[in-house]
């Protein structure tokens, strides 16, 4: 189990806040205009699964108009009206300082930010909530995969250079179920639209602990290509039995089942609390999906 230092965590968010605040800032008369770093369309995507329009951000590579026949990796992000800001500026800054290669990050968002909280509940958990969950759920995660794999990948990749083998999914706390949730599904579909799935401090207690048939699941399958897997958590968050805890579990039940084709990386940041976990969590799982070009 890999346990993050204190002093690494505290300098990624020094170099996090100086990143986000030297993007937006923007020089007086008598500096020289620099071309913006960030190049991101935006559109919106109706789901016929889901009933509703999803609101999608594309941040491209830096030089992508500039290699016309050069396809990229795709990054998906979930809770994006929360996570795409922050996130946007760091992988372009760390594409151009050679710690990542060029990518594709793809946010899916929603109408608006107040909007989210509700929505995501409907979208990103399956099956419907149970009582012991003491919330209302009504279990659309099936839906939200059937539109990501059937409606926005493929009108992605039509309208980008995309490398179609080589997608990450990303996902926190409820999101990070969703995330184990689309690998479940993508295994029992017999499917490979994701390589990667990052899942940040992910709510394994819900329905009754449901997402840990995956281990097995995952074990039965014959898997044509490779896997991966970023698992974490903070060791600050509460209530342990909920957070901590089946996290570890769910890693070492991957583990001891020995899947061939799977690289699991489970990591505990030993000073976050669950909202501290996401933004890191997406970086380091970026970096451990993708071989960063030699700098």
């Amino acid at each position: 189990m890999k346990i993050k230092p204190t002093f690494s965590i505290n300098m990624f968010y020094l170099l996090s806040l100086i990143i986000i605040l030297l993007s937006g800032c923007k020089g007086d008369s008598h500096t020289t205009k620099q071309k913006p770093l960030t190049t991101i369309e935006e559109f919106t995507c109706y789901s016929n699964t889901v009933k509703d329009t999803f609101y999608i951000s594309v941040q491209l590579p830096l030089n992508y108009k500039q290699e016309h026949n050069q396809r990229y990796p795709v990054v998906v992000l979930t809770d994006a009206n929360f996570y795409f800001p922050m996130l946007a500026p760091i992988m372009h800054q760390y594409e151009k300082g050679g710690l990542l290669p060029p990518l594709i990050l793809v946010g899916i968002g929603y109408k608006s930010f107040e909007l989210m909280n509700s929505l995501r509940v409907r979208d990103y958990l399956y099956p419907k909530a149970i009582p012991s969950d003491e919330m209302k759920a009504p279990g659309g995660g099936q839906r939200y995969y059937q539109f990501l794999t059937h409606d926005l990948l493929p009108k992605i990749d039509s309208n980008y250079r995309t490398e179609t083998n080589t997608r990450t999914l990303l996902g926190h706390s409820f999101g990070g179920y969703f995330s184990l949730f689309a690998l479940l599904e993508q295994v029992a579909e017999k499917r490979n639209d994701f390589k990667g799935f990052v899942s940040a401090s992910p709510s394994l207690w819900y329905n009754n602990n449901y997402l840990f048939r995956l281990p097995q699941q995952l074990a039965n399958a014959s898997h044509r290509d490779s896997l991966n897997v970023f698992l974490s958590v903070g060791a600050l968050e509460t209530p342990k039995e909920w957070t901590l805890q089946p996290v570890e579990n769910m890693s070492k039940q991957i583990n001891g089942k020995q899947i061939g084709k799977l690289k699991l990386s489970t990591v505990i940041y030993t000073d976050l609390h669950h909202m501290d976990a996401g933004l890191i969590s997406f970086i380091c799982g970026i970096e451990k999906m993708y071989t960063a070009p030699t700098h």
